[in-house]
């Protein structure tokens, strides 16, 4: 396809590089200003899930950090911390 272009373009060399730039720009320029924009609402970009105590995604809470209520508690793990880790071996390779 690229050949064929390449041999459509008139004007020799030089012509033939000013038009395949102006094909490149074009092409750009239809995706940029007509397909991206179309397109952008349809992409979940902006979709979050995350919101404030008001319930408005991404609401503002005037730049104040949330503390969790209560006080921390110790972590209970599924698994043991202390059992089966073997011990560093002595042994030289």
């Amino acid at each position: 396809m690229y050949a064929w272009i390449w041999r459509k373009l008139p004007f020799g060399l030089v012509g033939k590089l000013i038009g395949s730039f102006l094909l490149t720009a074009a092409t750009v320029a239809l995706l940029w200003f007509v397909v991206f924009p179309w397109a952008e609402p349809l992409l979940p970009f902006y979709d979050s899930q995350i919101t404030d105590d008001s319930g408005v995604p991404g609401g503002d809470n005037g730049g104040q950090l949330t503390v969790p209520s209560g006080s921390p508690s110790e972590e209970e793990l599924p698994y043991s911390t202390e059992t089966n880790n073997a011990p560093p071996s002595t042994r030289n390779r």
